[in-house]
């Protein structure tokens, strides 16, 4: 195992049993204000089309976003992932109750939504989940790479979202490694080194 992936999985299983362990009122009360300053975010409200993801066990809850975008008649869309080869793509739905359970226990989108076209006209932002972020943008997530392929070509506005002390100085990247161009927790909103 080289030396890369050792570092990643070491900080990985930290990160992930000290999110296991957060108190569910207080992690409740942390997502409800990482959302709310979301919506707050320029690039949100100009955004034409919001890419999200469906929180999985632990993760942050940032649905009431997908409600908001939804209520304000923006278009919004949720990856469906391709476990062959890594990749994903973000189709979009004119109601959360489209999302469908995959084999992993996964909400996704139905296949046969429209696809949002990563180069395409429209204002856009992202919002990208992760385990751990770094104060230049970088990420850790699961380790299969699906956002760093799919971001390598997105237009849009990047924004991380991550819990204010699953910030760190420095995560191990690899030279396939995305940065972000907004980092938002609980604490507020912070523009990384890269851009």
């Amino acid at each position: 195992m080289n030396t890369l992936k050792k570092d990643k999985d070491s900080l990985r299983r930290e990160y992930l049993e000290k999110r296991a362990g957060m108190d569910s009122l207080v992690k409740h009360q942390r997502d409800l204000k990482i959302c709310s300053a979301a919506t707050s975010l320029a690039g949100y409200r100009w955004a034409e089309y919001v890419l999200m993801y469906a929180p999985a066990k632990g993760e942050i809850d940032v649905m009431p976003i997908a409600y908001d975008a939804l209520s304000k008649g923006k278009k919004v869309a949720f990856p469906r992932c391709n476990k062959e080869n890594c990749t994903m793509d973000f189709h979009i739905v004119p109601s959360l109750d489209e999302l469908q359970i995959d084999s992993y226990g996964l909400r996704e989108p139905p296949s046969a939504a429209p696809i949002y076209d990563p180069c395409g006209a429209g204002d856009a932002i992202c919002f990208v989940p992760g385990l751990v972020f770094d104060r230049e943008g970088y990420r850790l997530g699961y380790g299969k790479g699906f956002y760093d392929r799919y971001l390598s070509n997105f237009k849009g506005n990047i924004v991380g979202i991550a819990y204010s002390d699953f910030i760190i100085p420095s995560v191990p990247r690899g030279k396939f490694d995305i940065s972000i161009n907004i980092l938002l927790s609980e604490k507020g909103v912070t523009v990384t080194g890269d851009n």
